[in-house]
């Protein structure tokens, strides 16, 4: 069955906005594949510094852009490991945390079938 424009364009908004659902490890990589990418780009073309009152506008606005968005699908991803959104929280914890989170959004499958946060999105 063939998506209209609009119900493809309100999966792009909930993918990129809502902390609701959950997702597979997939969009997630693919999300952060283009981040990573985009934040390259971006270097090239600007000056990259170790100092970090030494950003940059256009690299200001990047990061500004990309952290709801970030946020949100981290959120469904924990969502698919059957834990709640507010593990996020576990990156500020330095070094450890962002492994952690690596780790088990990354890595990890989340839970088979339906749980507390959604349907399975294999399964659909």
């Amino acid at each position: 069955m063939e998506k209209n424009n609009s119900t493809s364009r309100t999966d792009w908004i909930w993918f990129l906005f809502s902390m609701k659902g959950r997702i597979n490890r997939k969009p997630f990589w693919v999300f952060n594949l283009f981040v990573f990418l985009g934040g390259l780009v971006l270097g090239i073309f600007t000056e990259v510094s170790a100092d970090i009152n030494n950003i940059t506008k256009p690299q200001l606005m990047f990061m500004v852009w990309i952290f709801w968005p970030s946020v949100a699908i981290q959120a469904k991803r924990w969502h698919d490991r059957d834990k709640s959104a507010l593990w996020i929280f576990i990156n500020f914890i330095p070094l450890v945390g962002p492994v952690w989170a690596i780790i088990e959004n990354g890595f990890l499958p989340g839970t088979t079938g339906e749980n507390s946060f959604g349907p399975d999105p294999l399964e659909s």
